[in-house]
């Protein structure tokens, strides 16, 4: 009876509904208050874009910051970067910045096809600031893993359901073609973009953004195809950033979860706050200088749980006090014990109050910890410290290596006070340490060890630790020395990619074979990407 009932109902409605025209059916099953096509502003698909790329800290935390000795762990949980070992499902998070990756560039495709529907003219420099945020996000992708989707990128929506892998040779071809493209279709003019997270629209910024992108991806190729690096390193200076001022940050929204969880600030979570400290190398580089940054960034806690883990306590910032962590060591009281290393300082508890870590200097808790604090996306300083290297290489581009090595250092800390107001280093301090620290011009590699020393130093302070791998990766400084903790993977060697997304073997099957394929090595953390030489 229920069902028959049920029966007669629906031969009701659709009796009904026959009555009715397309034209009545489409006005009753429009909500005015959705969004569609038509009423969307593809803006905020910019925004949303802007804060997925820059929310990766936690990721970077896991691998490239202690991979890259900014950063030391004790804790099991961060043994995948310290120590090179693929602890338990951690492997999954080496995919994150391919799966992440792509979401974010189809936000950016999805803005520029609305912006192209509704008035191409009118979202010109949208469509152009979508261009540069592509590469943008490519550049990380393929620098990361190696050949990835370019070409076919995030076009299912065009049909294309399993993207080919395009070789990175091909890929940075790509990008500065793109990035030419895109930077002279900026005008002023036109109509600004409203939801921009980087400039909030000033295009004069945009442009020397992109021209300072294409001044990196370039110098990506010094190994792999100096030629073309030179080329376009050489199109790029004079164009690039030209003060601090012009730095790419991303400011976080105190009161948003997402500022709280996986930012570039990744310290900002109380739990890991607790577990990494300054590394040993950073640190000492840091004391070698007399560098006025190592009374800003670090502090010393307290002994014992209690008081450590108080982010409200401030600790002893004292520049002669600091002392780095080495990696490579752990909390299990057999040889690898923390308090089996070196110079190792003791503490006055010991079990679960973790004591012996709070003799090692931790990120400054101001600085580091507090919530709406700024991401780095692109800096003046590693601009300027890009273009000392090109010089050295004998290049085209106006100034001194020396001026620009200058320039970088000089902007790599007052950068600091973008983080915040702590941070800021008297002007004579630095202009001090800067004349005490010259570029060594003795040799060619010297010069090189230096620029790329401070490139280090730059973004690991500003808590890029994916760019200061990458750069590491390309210029081959500082001279890292590897740990060789038991059960490693990479025979004591700092990992030189990381390894494709896990679910690529079934969502693209031919084309990710294809692309292992073409892997010296395999998918596997000791082998290198193409400009890797």
């Amino acid at each position: 009876m229920v069902r028959k009932g049920f029966y007669v109902l629906g031969l009701f409605l659709v009796m009904l509904l026959g009555g009715c025209s397309k034209a009545k059916l489409d006005e009753i099953n429009t909500d005015p208050t959705k969004l569609t096509e038509n009423n969307y502003d593809p803006n905020s698909l910019l925004a949303q874009a802007q804060l997925k790329y820059a929310n990766l800290g936690y990721y970077q935390l896991l691998y490239q910051s202690t991979m890259m000795q900014l950063l030391a762990s004790t804790y099991y949980y961060y043994n995948n970067g310290d120590k090179y070992i693929n602890v338990g499902s951690f492997t999954d998070y080496q995919g994150r910045i391919f799966d992440e990756g792509y979401m974010d560039a189809s936000y950016i495709r999805e803005m520029q096809r609305l912006a192209r529907l509704k008035d191409p003219v009118a979202y010109q420099n949208l469509i152009a600031i979508g261009d540069i945020m592509f590469v943008l996000i490519l550049q990380r992708i393929t620098d990361t893993y190696g050949d990835v989707p370019y070409s076919q990128a995030v076009k299912a929506m065009e049909g294309i359901k399993y993207p080919v892998y395009d070789r990175q040779e091909d890929i940075y071809t790509a990008m500065l073609n793109d990035l030419d493209a895109a930077t002279q279709q900026l005008d002023a003019e036109k109509p600004l973009p409203t939801a921009d997270l980087f400039y909030k629209g000033d295009i004069n910024k945009w442009k020397k953004f992109g021209y300072s992108l294409m001044l990196r991806v370039a110098m990506r190729l010094t190994k792999a195809n100096p030629e073309k690096a030179r080329v376009w390193a050489e199109k790029a200076a004079g164009k690039t950033f030209q003060s601090i001022n012009d730095n790419a940050i991303l400011l976080t929204d105190a009161s948003s979860f997402s500022s709280q969880n996986g930012t570039s600030l990744a310290l900002r979570t109380y739990s890991d706050y607790l577990e990494v400290r300054w590394s040993k190398t950073l640190i000492d580089q840091l004391k070698n200088t007399n560098d006025p940054r190592l009374g800003i960034i670090g502090e010393i806690p307290k002994d014992g749980l209690a008081k450590n883990a108080d982010q409200n306590l401030t600790g002893n910032s004292d520049a002669n006090v600091q002392l780095g962590m080495p990696n490579g060591y752990d909390l299990q009281g057999g040889s690898t014990d923390i308090s089996r290393s070196p110079e190792y300082p003791g503490g006055t508890g010991s079990g679960s109050d973790f004591a012996p870590l709070g003799k090692y200097s931790r990120p400054r808790t101001g600085m580091y910890l507090k919530l709406g604090g700024p991401i780095f996306i692109l800096s003046y300083a590693e601009i300027e410290f890009l273009l000392a290297e090109a010089k050295v290489r004998g290049w085209n581009v106006e100034g001194t290596a020396k001026l620009h090595y200058s320039n970088g250092l000089t902007g790599a800390i007052q950068s600091l006070a973008q983080l915040d107001p702590l941070a800021a280093v008297e002007a004579n301090k630095i202009i001090d340490f800067v004349n005490q620290n010259p570029l060594d011009e003795t040799s060619t590699e010297n010069s090189l060890n230096a620029i790329n020393t401070q490139y280090w130093v730059t973004t690991g302070t500003d808590f890029n630790f994916i760019e200061a791998w990458l750069n590491w990766k390309r210029s081959g400084y500082p001279k890292l020395v590897p740990v060789n903790y038991k059960g490693n993977v990479t025979n004591g060697t700092i990992p030189r990619r990381l390894i494709y997304l896990s679910t690529e073997i079934l969502n693209n099957p031919q084309n990710y074979k294809d692309a292992v394929a073409r892997i010296v090595g395999g998918d596997v953390l000791t082998a290198r990407v193409w400009w890797d030489k």
